[in-house]
Order: C-alpha cells, then sequence, then structure tokens
C-alpha cells in the first residue's frame, strides 16, 4: 500500500495475477524449498533475500539450468566484493540462449526492423545455425575461451549471432554502437585488447546513411592485437585490407558446440563512465548473467515463448545485452536499428504495432517527448498486444504515468525500472502482481537486498539516501578488466 497515492493507477486482475510466472514460481517454491505460500510479493521477496542460497538455487531449479558438472554449494563466499556463486558447475551461457529451437524451430527467435519499419524475422533453426557456423569458425581463427571478441555493429541481428558466438566458444563479447567515434572505441576496447573485431561499413540513421569505413580503419590501426575483421556491408560495399566476409564466415550448417565453463567464466564486458579517466571495463560471468536474466526476464518481466520483446537500445548500452536475454525465455525479440524519432515521434508505437510487441521498453525521455508532441498511441496504432510499457534511464515522471495510462491503455501494466550497468540487470520496478502507484516504482527485486542508507549507514526510510545493496547478487562484477588487485572495483563500490 502506497503512502503517497492511496489509488493505484493500476491493479492486476485476479487471472493475470494467477497466471503470471512469479505467482507460479512461489507455490512451487514453497512445497519444494519453504518460500512462504502467503502473504504475496512481499513475503517472497523477503524470504529470497533471508534464504539467499535456496532463493538462488530455486530459480537454478524453476528455469532449469542446464549444469553440464554440479556445484558443490551455491554461495561459497558471500564476501563484496568477491561473492563466489555456484563453485564447481560448469555451463554455457549461448546454449541456453538457443534452447527454444527445439520447441520453436520455425518461429522468430528475432525479428529486425530497420527505418522503413517492415519486421524480417529470423528464425530459432536460422539463428542456431548461424552462431554453429561462426562458433566453428571462430574456432578456426585461433579463438579460445577467455579471448576478446568486439563489435563495432548496431543493433542488427548479426550482432546477436556474434555474441552467442563468442559466447558459444568461452570467448569474452564487447560491443560499441556505431555513432561512436574512434577515440569513445579505442577507449574501450583498448582496454580489452580484442583478437577479433565485427565491423560494419556504416549505419542508416534518421533517413541519412552515415559511412564508417575511416573509423573502422583507424580501429584497426590502433588494436594491434587483432586477428581478424569481420566486415558486415550494411550499405553494400566491398571488404578491403583481407577483412573476412560475414556472409562466408556464417554459410555453414554446423550444430553449434558449447563451450562448458566455469559458472564465474567471463561472458562479456560492458563500459559505464569512469567519472575520470577512462571508462570502468566491468566484466560479468557467464554464469551470474544467466541466473539473474532468468529471473528478471522470466519472473519480472513476466516473459515466455508466447511474447514479443521489443526495446529500444543500441549495442553501446546495457540494455540491449539484457535485450539479447530474453531469448533465454524463449521469447521473440525486436531488433530496432534507427532513429527512436524517425519519420516522426510515433516511430517506436509504429514498431510495436507491427512487430505485435507484448512488451516495450523505452526512455522515460522518450515518453516525455511523446507527450509534449501530442503523440496519440492507442488512437493512431493498434497496441491491443502490449501488455507492459517500461521504462528506463531516468525517472518516470507522474505526468509520464498518467499519459501512459491515458493514451496507451488504461489497463496497462507501467513499469519504471532502475537499474544498472553495474549489475546489466534492475535492483527494482517490474512486478506483475502488484498495483501500480503513480510516480513510484513497484518494488525491489528478488534476491535484491535494497537500501536507502544515510552518510553513516544507517538505513532511511521516506527520506532521501543513497541506494545500498546490501547482498550479493550473481551478476554483479566478478572483476573490472586490467584491474590487478582490485583497487578500482573496490573503490568504486565499497
Amino acid at each position: 500500500m502506497s503512502t503517497v497515492n492511496p489509488q493505484p493507477l493500476w491493479q492486476p486482475d485476479p487471472e493475470r495475477i494467477a497466471q503470471a510466472q512469479v505467482t507460479k514460481f512461489q507455490a512451487w517454491a514453497a512445497q519444494r524449498h519453504g518460500a512462504p505460500a502467503e502473504g504475496g510479493y512481499p513475503a517472497l521477496h523477503r524470504w529470497s533475500v533471508d534464504e539467499l542460497d535456496t532463493f538462488w538455487q530455486a530459480v537454478t531449479e524453476w528455469f532449469d539450468v542446464r549444469f553440464s558438472t554440479p556445484y558443490a554449494r551455491v554461495l561459497g563466499d558471500r564476501s563484496m566484493p568477491g561473492a563466489q556463486w555456484f563453485p564447481g558447475a560448469t555451463l554455457n551461457y549461448a546454449e541456453h540462449a538457443l534452447r527454444a529451437t527445439a520447441t520453436r524451430a520455425d518461429e522468430p527467435a528475432l525479428l529486425h526492423v530497420d527505418e522503413t519499419h517492415e519486421p524480417r524475422p529470423v528464425t530459432w533453426s536460422q539463428l542456431r545455425r548461424q552462431v554453429g557456423s561462426l562458433a566453428a569458425e571462430l574456432r578456426a581463427l585461433g579463438v579460445r575461451p577467455g579471448d576478446r571478441v568486439s563489435g563495432y555493429l548496431p543493433n542488427i541481428p548479426q550482432a546477436v549471432v556474434a555474441l552467442l558466438a563468442t559466447a558459444a566458444v568461452g570467448g569474452v563479447w564487447t560491443s560499441c554502437a556505431p555513432d561512436f567515434g574512434a577515440r569513445s572505441v579505442l577507449d574501450r576496447f583498448q582496454q580489452v585488447e580484442p583478437v577479433v573485431l565485427f565491423t560494419v561499413d556504416g549505419y542508416r540513421y534518421g533517413g541519412k546513411e552515415h559511412d564508417r569505413r575511416e573509423t573502422v580503419a583507424e580501429l584497426r590501426r590502433e588494436l594491434p592485437t587483432l586477428r581478424a575483421v569481420v566486415h558486415i556491408p550494411l550499405l553494400g560495399t566491398e571488404a578491403t585490407g583481407g577483412a573476412l566476409e560475414w556472409s562466408a564466415l556464417t554459410a555453414g550448417d554446423e550444430e553449434p558446440v558449447f563451450e562448458q565453463v566455469p559458472f564465474a567464466h567471463p561472458l562479456w564486458v560492458l563500459y559505464s563512465s569512469g567519472t575520470t579517466g577512462l571508462p570502468k571495463a566491468i566484466v560479468q560471468s557467464q554464469g551470474g548473467i544467466l541466473v539473474e536474466h532468468l529471473k528478471q526476464l522470466g519472473l519480472h518481466c513476466d516473459l515466455g515463448p508466447e511474447d514479443r520483446f521489443f526495446w529500444y537500445t543500441s549495442t553501446g548500452w546495457m540494455m540491449w545485452n539484457f535485450l539479447v536475454s530474453g531469448l533465454l525465455t524463449g521469447t521473440t525479440i525486436v531488433l530496432y536499428d534507427g532513429s527512436p524519432g524517425y519519420p516522426d515521434t510515433g516511430a517506436q508505437w509504429r514498431i510495436a504495432e507491427r512487430t505485435g510487441a507484448t512488451r516495450h521498453g523505452t526512455s522515460a525521455a522518450y515518453v516525455m517527448a511523446c507527450r509534449k508532441a501530442g503523440v496519440h498511441p492507442a488512437r493512431d496504432f493498434d497496441l491491443s498486444e502490449v501488455q507492459c510499457v517500461a521504462t528506463t534511464g531516468s525517472p518516470l515522471p507522474p505526468d509520464g504515468f498518467r499519459w501512459l495510462h491515458d493514451e496507451v491503455r488504461d489497463d496497462l501494466w507501467i513499469a519504471s525500472v532502475s537499474g544498472g550497468t553495474d549489475v546489466c540487470s534492475c535492483f527494482a520496478g517490474a512486478v506483475p502482481t502488484l498495483p501500480v502507484y503513480i510516480g513510484e516504482l513497484q518494488a525491489p527485486g528478488l534476491g535484491t537486498d535494497l537500501q536507502s542508507w544515510d552518510p553513516s549507514g544507517k538505513p532511511l526510510v521516506d527520506e532521501v539516501g543513497e541506494l545500498v545493496v546490501t547482498n550479493p547478487m550473481p551478476s554483479m562484477p566478478i572483476r573490472f578488466w586490467n584491474d590487478p588487485d582490485g583497487s578500482r572495483y573496490h573503490d568504486s563500490y565499497f
């Protein structure tokens, strides 16, 4: 019950609550793991932070995580930083991301949309075949577990294939969007010393073509560790300087071979702007991201095989990695490569309509821009499939909640979420079984002991304080790159 707003803006109906994954998970965990059967989400959340080990074990069982070697215990060491999750276990993130192929081979795994707003599907079987072919080629190029593979790519299917193929071989993925200039990209990629670079010749944005071949040439000169460059001809130009052609590397017909790596094996490097100096190169693990994203996407976003998941993002932002993880739940993900407001401010709603999106993620800034521009989504587009609009990037103002409620649908689940690149997930936000109050996030996430502290470390309620997570999360950084003694990591958070 909210103290500020006694009347909720939205309340899920009993059928919706009963059908939600988190409701079924709670009933199952009550039988199997001693979770509270009564008390709804608040009781489940309390249990998830009090019984951290049991909660995360339950998540891996509920989502049928495939450990190729079993774990000794859930949490070997609780210290922060340095928590050890599922020691002894081995698995592969990409294997789980492609599992739905078995049941959904001819359904779309990806819907790719550019500024023509015409969705183009990539089926699960096509995706799996391309990942298998590319993974074999990466191995042939000498890419070994732990080697870094980088992408200078827009939000296109090739970027998803490259990430999954990298994870399949146990490599470490890292990406930047092609609107980044050479210096910004080098500030990131030079830290991690990639052995392969996937790149486009250019991209289209706002109805214009942007040639990036000169930038790519500079990246090649300034990244001496590169053994191969892979050219994706988005603008139709030829590969130069010995670059390999994407089409040749993905033409094979091979079952993917998934390297079984330790739970804490690095999956990708994300970057967050350092207040001083270079961006922080944040390393997250295959296992940690797998279980955190299954929890967040499966339980909080309530995603499953019938859903279509659209989040407006670029490959330079953690939300792209989060979007790709929609595949873990068997969901069709929507990749939009283009301007959020082209040819007009209503572009994202048109894409949601054209793709049949059931979850539409955007920014609070976009919602407010639509309000200001007098966009009428429900009047102008068929948004009957959209059950939830989620916003991030900044807090959604009360007027934004009201506008979504009035202009999209009065029975709309509005999820204002707060998270961070540091965990590539959410600290608080979407819960499908709770009411939505204007100007408020719904609740803290499961397994996340979220508190507000004063400068002396005392918890605060109804006052402004410092956001603190007091227990370890599986997706928290395993380390920063090039931070051998861990001092930069420690100084950033602890």
